[in-house]
C-alpha cells in the first residue's frame, strides 16, 4: 500500500510537470525532466516487487523524491511555490507507513534538497528563514500524524488478535461439545427404552434439547466458517413449511404460539437451518414480547415470507438500527446473537431479515427466494 500510494504521488507530481510545460515553455526542457523523472519513480513504485522484502523497504522511494524536488527548486532559480507542498505531501505519506525514526532520517535530506538550492540560487534571507520554517513544521505535523496512525495500526492487531481468537474458541467449543453430548444422547435413548409413563416424556424432552444443543453446535460451526470463507453450504431441497415449523417448535415452550401456514406450502430451504431461524426467532419472541405469538409463511409465487409476531410492547426506537448485528441486541439475558444468525442463514438462502412494528408487538420478518424461482 505504501508503495502504491507512493507510485500515485509520483504520478502526479510527473502529471503537474506536464501541465506545466504548457503555461510555461520557456521552461520545457526542465519540465520534461522532471516529469520523466517522477513518472519513471512511480513506474518504480508501482511494479516493484516490495511484498518480497520488508515492510518498511518502500521508505528509500523518499530520497528520489527529495532528489527531484531538489532540482525542480535549482531549475526554477529558488522558486519554491510547487515544490514546499511536495515536501509536505512526501513527509505525510512516509507518517502513514513508516516509524517516527524513518521519519527524523528523513529531515537531513530533506534540509539539503529543500534548503540548498536556495543557497546556491543565493535567494535572499527572508525566504531561507521560510524554508527553516517550513521543515520543522512539515516534520511536526508528520510526527502527530505518525502517532495516529501508530495507534490506528495497534488498535487493528489487537482486534485482528481477539477476533483470530474468538473464532478459535467457537469452533473449538462447538466441536469438542458434541463429543460428550453423542454420549449423553446415546444414554438417553437406554432409558427411554425401559422406561414408562411420565419418565418417557421426560426422558423425550431431554432428548430433543441433545438434539437442539447438537444443531446448535453445528450451527456455530458453520457461522464460524462464514467468517473464515464468507460462505455458508446449505442443502436446499423441497420442504412442507408447516412440518418444519411444527419441528422447530417442539424445541421451545410452544404453548403461546399459534401456526397459521397452509398445509400444502412448500419451502426451497435447508430444512435445518430454516428450523433454527424458526427456533431463534420464536425463542425471542417469547423471552421479550408478549403471549401470543404467531408465526405465518404466505408466498406471492415469487417470494416466501416467514413471519414472527408478538404481542408485547415491541423495539424501542433506539435498539432498531443493532438488532440483526452481531451483539447488537444484547442484554442481561443474553449477547444478542440470535437475530445475528437468523440475518446469517437468511442471506445464506439468499434472503434477508428485518424487522416491522407489529402495534401492538413486533414483527421479524425473513424473506427468501420461493421453490422454482431459483436459478
Amino acid at each position: 500500500m505504501a508503495a502504491r500510494q507512493s507510485a500515485a504521488l509520483f504520478a502526479l507530481a510527473g502529471t503537474l510537470a506536464l501541465v506545466g510545460i504548457r503555461n510555461e515553455p520557456g521552461r520545457a526542457h526542465d519540465l520534461l525532466l522532471i516529469a520523466i523523472a517522477d513518472l519513471l519513480l512511480a513506474g518504480m513504485a508501482w511494479i516493484l516487487p516490495w511484498h518480497r522484502w520488508s515492510r518498511r523497504s518502500p521508505a528509500v522511494l523518499a530520497l528520489p523524491g527529495l532528489a527531484v524536488l531538489g532540482f525542480s527548486t535549482w531549475a526554477f532559480g529558488g522558486v519554491a511555490t510547487g515544490t514546499g507542498p511536495f515536501l509536505v505531501l512526501l513527509y505525510t505519506w512516509a507518517a502513514l507507513h513508516f516509524p517516527r525514526w524513518i521519519l527524523l532520517a528523513l529531515l537531513p535530506p530533506a534540509a539539503i534538497a529543500y534548503v540548498v538550492p536556495l543557497i546556491v540560487t543565493a535567494q535572499p534571507p527572508v525566504v531561507l528563514g521560510s524554508a527553516l520554517i517550513l521543515l520543522p513544521v512539515a516534520l511536526a505535523v508528520a510526527l502527530l500524524i505518525e502517532a495516529q496512525a501508530r495507534h490506528l495500526r495497534d488498535d487493528r492487531e489487537r482486534l485482528s488478535r481477539i477476533e483470530r481468537w474468538r473464532a478459535a474458541m467457537i469452533g473449538a467449543l462447538a466441536h469438542d461439545v458434541r463429543s460428550p453430548l453423542a454420549t449423553v444422547q446415546m444414554t438417553l435413548e437406554e432409558l427411554r427404552d425401559g422406561a414408562t409413563g411420565h419418565t418417557t416424556r421426560m426422558v423425550d424432552a431431554a432428548l430433543r434439547q441433545t438434539s437442539r444443543i447438537d444443531r446448535l453446535a453445528a450451527g456455530l460451526l458453520d457461522l464460524n466458517r462464514i467468517d473464515t470463507t464468507g460462505h455458508l453450504r446449505l442443502d436446499r431441497q423441497p420442504t412442507s413449511a408447516r412440518e418444519a415449523v411444527l419441528s422447530a417448535l417442539s424445541y421451545v415452550s410452544s404453548a403461546d404460539v399459534r401456526v397459521q401456514i397452509p398445509h400444502d406450502l412448500t419451502l426451497d430451504v435447508d430444512r435445518e437451518r430454516f428450523e433454527q431461524i424458526i427456533v431463534n426467532l420464536v425463542g425471542n419472541a417469547l423471552r421479550y414480547g408478549g403471549p401470543p405469538v404467531i408465526v405465518t409463511i404466505t408466498s406471492d409465487g415469487t417470494t416466501d415470507r416467514l413471519e414472527v409476531r408478538d404481542h408485547g410492547k415491541g423495539v424501542p426506537e433506539e435498539v432498531r438500527p443493532r438488532l440483526f448485528t452481531r451483539f447488537g441486541a444484547g442484554d442481561r439475558e443474553g449477547v444478542g446473537l440470535g437475530l445475528w444468525i437468523v440475518r446469517e442463514l437468511a442471506q445464506a438462502h439468499d434472503g434477508e431479515a428485518h424487522y416491522e412494528p407489529g402495534d401492538p408487538g413486533a414483527r421479524m420478518i425473513v424473506t427468501f427466494p420461493a421453490a422454482g424461482t431459483r436459478g
